[in-house]
C-alpha cells in the first residue's frame, strides 16, 4: 500500500505522525511510504533518518495528499485540505469532528474519504491505546505548564504548586478522573500539591484512588461539589473525555464568580469543544486569556511541546493499526479488529458513527460486514 505522513498543519504542532522506526517497520513489510520534506524536524527526525529507513520524500502536501492510499496523520487534515483528499483515501487521525462545523462536515462527506478517528479506538474492555498514550503526556505536561502559569511573569496567583517548608501548597483541582486526570494527579502529588480529584462516576474515583497514591481527595461532580471545590482552587484542569461525543461543559460562566481572581484553569478537553463554557482555542504562540478575572489556557495540542517523546508514543500505539490496514485493506482490516472498526467516523464518505449522526442531522450507514 502506498502511505504518505505529511506535516501537521496546525499552528505550532511539532510532533510527526511516524517516526523512522515505524517506517522502517511498514518499508520492510513491503509497503511504499511517503514522508514531507521536513515533517519530522520538530520531533528530532530529519529527512536523512526517514530515507534510512526505506522513505521517499515529497516536497509539497499536494503531493502526498495525491500519492497516498492511506494517510497517517496526527490530527486529521483541515477543513482547507478536505478538497486534496482523494475518494476511497484512508485518513488515519485525530478528528475531533463532534466540535467541527456542519458545513465542513458536509465537505468531508463529499469528499468520499474513510475517516479512521484515533480517538474513538476502543477495545472490547473500553481501553483506547493510542488516545491513552496522548492523554498521559498531556496530564504530565499540565502540571508542568500549570505551575509556570500560577506565577507572575504569566499572570497566576504567585504560588508555588508544591509549596515550600512552613508555606502551604497549592490546591489543584482535576475535573475528569480519566487517564489524563491520573495522570496530571501523580505528576502533582510528586511535587506536593494538594490534589482534588472530581468525577461523575465514583468508580472512576475508586479506580483512581487505587493508583494515585496519597496526596489527594475525591469528590463526585456534582454542581455543589464543583462549586466548593473551585472556591478552594489554584488550578483547575479540565480532564472531561466522553468518547465520539463533545465535551459536556462542567463549569458555566456564572461559576467563576465563586473563584478567587487569577486562579489558573486548564482546559485540555477543548479538542471536543471544551468543558469550561468560557473556554475557546488558543495556541502554543498565544496560550492565555482572562474571563472574569480567571486566566484560561486552552491548547488542544499540548503534548506537542514534548514532541519526540509523543511522536514516539503516537508510533508505538498506531503501528500495529497502520500495519493491518496496509497489509489487509480497510474492510478486511475492520472485520479482523472491533476495536479499529470502532474507529470509523465515514466509511467511503457515508458517516459510520451513531454519534456523528445525532450531531449532524445525517443517516448513520454501518460498515458492510462490520458488526455494530
Amino acid at each position: 500500500m502506498d502511505i504518505g505522513i505529511p506535516r501537521e498543519a496546525r499552528p505550532r504542532e511539532h510532533r510527526v505522525a511516524l517516526a523512522p522506526s515505524g517506517v522502517r517497520t511498514l518499508v520492510q513489510q513491503g509497503h511504499r511510504v511517503w514522508v514531507e520534506s521536513d515533517a519530522g524536524l520538530d520531533a528530532g527526525h530529519a529527512n536523512t533518518a526517514y530515507e534510512k529507513a526505506g522513505a521517499e520524500i515529497a516536497y509539497s502536501r499536494e503531493e502526498i495528499l495525491g500519492r497516498a492510499q492511506l494517510v497517517v496523520t496526527v490530527y486529521a487534515p483541515l477543513a482547507r485540505d478536505y478538497g486534496l483528499l482523494q475518494k476511497d483515501q484512508i485518513v488515519f487521525g485525530f478528528w475531533a469532528l463532534p466540535a467541527t462545523r456542519p458545513e465542513d462536515f458536509e465537505a468531508l462527506t463529499k469528499s468520499g474519504v474513510t475517516a479512521v478517528g484515533i480517538e474513538a479506538i476502543e477495545d472490547d474492555a473500553g481501553q483506547a491505546p493510542v488516545r491513552t498514550s496522548m492523554s498521559e503526556i498531556a496530564g504530565s505536561l499540565a502540571v508542568t505548564v500549570g505551575s509556570a502559569l500560577m506565577l507572575n511573569e504569566y499572570g497566576g496567583k504567585a504560588i508555588l504548586l508544591g509549596g515550600v517548608a512552613g508555606v502551604p501548597p497549592a490546591h489543584f483541582d482535576i475535573l475528569g478522573a480519566g487517564v489524563l486526570g491520573r495522570a496530571a494527579a501523580r505528576a502533582a502529588i510528586g511535587l506536593g500539591a494538594q490534589v482534588t480529584l472530581l468525577d461523575r462516576s465514583v468508580g472512576h474515583l475508586r479506580d483512581a484512588s487505587r493508583e494515585v497514591h496519597g496526596g489527594h481527595t475525591t469528590m463526585l461532580a456534582t454542581r455543589p461539589n464543583n462549586e466548593m471545590a473551585l472556591s478552594f482552587a489554584d488550578l483547575v484542569l479540565g480532564a472531561v473525555a466522553v468518547s465520539g461525543q463533545r465535551a459536556p461543559v462542567i463549569v458555566t460562566r456564572d461559576m467563576l464568580r465563586h473563584m478567587k481572581p487569577r486562579t489558573v484553569v486548564m482546559d485540555l478537553a477543548i479538542d471536543m469543544g471544551g468543558c469550561f463554557e468560557t473556554s475557546r482555542p488558543t495556541t502554543l504562540a498565544s496560550p492565555t486569556y482572562e474571563v472574569d478575572g480567571i486566566l484560561h489556557m486552552c491548547v488542544p495540542n499540548l503534548p506537542s511541546v514534548a514532541a519526540r517523546t509523543a511522536t514516539k508514543a503516537f508510533t508505538n500505539a498506531t503501528l500495529p493499526y497502520l500495519q493491518t490496514i496496509a497489509e489487509k485493506g480497510i474492510d478486511d482490516a475492520l472485520r479482523a479488529h472491533p476495536d479499529l472498526a470502532r474507529g470509523i467516523l465515514l466509511h467511503r464518505g457515508r458517516c459510520a458513527s451513531e454519534e456523528l449522526a445525532r450531531t449532524f442531522g445525517v443517516e448513520c450507514a454501518p460498515v458492510p460486514g462490520v458488526e455494530a
